[in-house]
């Protein structure tokens, strides 16, 4: 069953758990692909040196941020790489989740053949378990792209959440976010949530 706009109206920090354990599916062009959301993390505008919305940055890239929550945020990193985010919250207000990692579970054969260029049965356990376990990966095997950004879940055919497990608060690992090292004090917060 997929999720509905109430799922996400949520602050980050809770969102991002809630997140844990749930269906990301994707839909290009009828080529279904779907994973478990294992890893994610929080980013909050107002208060967070890591977020691109930090001191109430607000942009023509960052305006997704302060859409309203169940839109996508697709932004592009290091020339190479997609980072798909979920807005949650109040609009205005530039709270998120980054989708750090999914397993997968529907469509293999055809996330190996946009990450290796090669079938399933070709690939070692080793490129298995790295099929869709970083934000750019996830975003090659399952093909979300910047075409993708600002699309609704709740209403999105092309891509959305179905639910899946609950994860309990006792199952879940907090800790720090990878990639932002120059984010001073905010390098340090534990918002980074896996199971």
């Amino acid at each position: 069953m997929r999720l509905l706009k109430d799922f996400y109206d949520t602050d980050a920090l809770t969102l991002s758990k809630k997140l844990l354990g749930k269906v990301l599916v994707r839909n290009d062009s009828g080529v279904i692909t779907k994973g478990i959301i294992c890893e994610t993390e929080a980013y909050i505008g107002a208060i967070d040196k890591a977020s691109h919305a930090y001191g109430n940055r607000r942009t023509e890239r960052t305006e997704p941020l302060y859409g309203p929550s169940g839109i996508i945020y697709v932004y592009f990193i290091y020339g190479m790489y997609n980072c798909f985010n979920i807005i949650s919250g109040k609009e205005n207000e530039a709270e998120g989740v980054l989708i750090r990692a999914v397993t997968p579970l529907e469509g293999q054969d055809v996330m190996c053949r946009r990450r290796y260029k090669k079938n399933l049965h070709e690939i070692t356990k080793t490129q298995l378990k790295n099929l869709c376990n970083g934000p750019g990966k996830l975003c090659i095997a399952m093909n979300i792209t910047r075409e993708n950004n600002k699309e609704d879940l709740i209403t999105s055919p092309n891509i959305y959440l179905e639910n899946g497990e609950d994860i309990p608060e006792d199952k879940i690992v907090k800790s720090k976010r990878i990639g932002i090292d120059y984010a001073e004090e905010a390098a340090d917060f534990l918002w980074r949530f896996t199971y």
